[in-house]
């Protein structure tokens, strides 16, 4: 326990060390100087030039604060002795200079090389070219220092970076999983809405349709459930979302025919030739179909035909879904303001197309019309 103690108070007070022993060394070797200046190895110094030895040491210790300041002050000090025919070896001057070269800016640093260089010469205290390496070792050493904190300001702002990209990422998959949970439980509940009603109505005069009727109300509940579950598979993060594949341009016909089997009187058209699309695109012209489809359901008062339109041109593909019924709360349909038409004009434009909603003009009804992109097409 007390060896854990003295580590933790090295560390938390190590640089207060370093610099107790910068300060000691500092004074060891001016001392050493100041004998061998003195001719003869066994007459110690005056008192009055320990002293100001040792005060010239311990003003290194406020270096980090103001080293140009205490440079000042052991230059001062340094001449003193110097002039009192001492004859300081000059090391706290040039631990000192050292010091100003590595935490002042080299605009002020340089000035201060140049005058502590002329005062140690001058006084017969050091060279030129001690002072100039003293300067140039901490001008070194502060553009290691400085590399190094950049390193880790750009790690920092790297750091920072991915986080936020984190965020984004998560962002933008709960709004997907928020437009997909709307698709499905739009279409299921509209879809079962709609046979519900047609049991109701037809239950006395023709048991057998209400029955059958019944029997797609409940396919279509166990096909909620398990897209259900994949969009829960998706928010807890769990291996088998990946396994359940999106719904693709080719099931088109079949989301058509459900609605036809509840009564909707809607019909497919293909135009052109068929081409081979990503999975973004097939994904986006289904969820156009099912929206339109679940839109005229809701919105439509007994539309007489509704067509459902599936166009390949050379570079685009268009997808519309339009009905001849009187709106029913709809709204302006130019702007979508529907949270599902907001999701889908969303998912339109992330894939570069475009999506319109509007009403024909001279007749009721209501179109929803996408321009996806089409990838080009390799040589054969």
């Amino acid at each position: 326990m007390n060896l854990q103690w003295a580590i933790g108070r090295f560390r938390r007070h190590r640089a207060a060390l370093a610099l107790i022993v910068v300060a000691g060394v500092t004074f060891l070797l001016e001392i050493g100087f100041l004998s061998d200046s003195l001719g003869a190895p066994s007459t110690p110094p005056e008192a009055f030039t320990l002293g100001l030895s040792a005060v010239a040491s311990l003003l290194l210790l406020f270096h980090r604060r103001a080293p140009l300041a205490v440079l000042g002050a052991v230059l001062v000090i340094e001449s003193v002795l110097a002039a009192a025919g001492s004859y300081p070896g000059g090391a706290p001057a040039i631990v000192g200079l050292c010091a100003a070269a590595i935490y002042e800016e080299r605009r002020r640093s340089i000035p201060a090389a140049v005058v502590t260089a002329i005062v140690l010469q001058v006084g017969s205290i050091s060279s030129i070219p001690v002072s100039l390496l003293a300067w140039a070792i901490g001008a070194y050493a502060q553009t290691q220092y400085r590399y190094v904190i950049s390193l880790a300001e750009r790690a920092r702002r790297l750091e920072c970076e991915r986080e936020q990209r984190d965020v984004i990422a998560a962002q933008a998959e709960r709004t997907q999983i928020a437009r997909e949970l709307h698709d499905i439980i739009a279409h299921s509940v509209t879809v079962m809405l709609l046979g519900v009603r047609g049991a109701r109505d037809t239950l006395r005069t023709d048991p057998d349709l209400a029955e059958e009727a019944l029997r797609r109300v409940e396919k279509s509940g166990e096909e909620s459930i398990t897209e259900l579950r994949r969009m829960l598979s998706v928010l807890r993060e769990t291996p088998e979302a990946a396994l359940a594949p999106a719904p693709r341009l080719q099931q088109i016909p079949e989301l058509v025919r459900q609605y036809a089997e509840t009564g909707m009187p809607v019909a497919l058209t293909t135009v052109g030739a068929t081409r081979t699309t990503d999975a973004g695109i097939d994904l986006t012209a289904y969820r156009v179909v099912q929206e339109g489809l679940t839109n005229v359901a809701r919105h439509a008062h007994r539309p007489a035909q509704v067509d459902v339109r599936v166009t390949f041109e050379e570079n685009w593909l268009e997808v519309s879904v339009a009905d001849d019924g009187v709106d029913e709360g709809r709204g302006p349909a130019g702007i979508g303001t529907g949270s599902g038409l907001r999701g889908l004009r969303e998912r339109v434009d992330a894939i570069g197309g475009t999506l319109t909603a509007q009403e024909p003009l001279f007749r009721n009804g209501f179109r929803l019309t996408a321009r996806l992109p089409l990838p080009e097409e390799e040589p054969a």
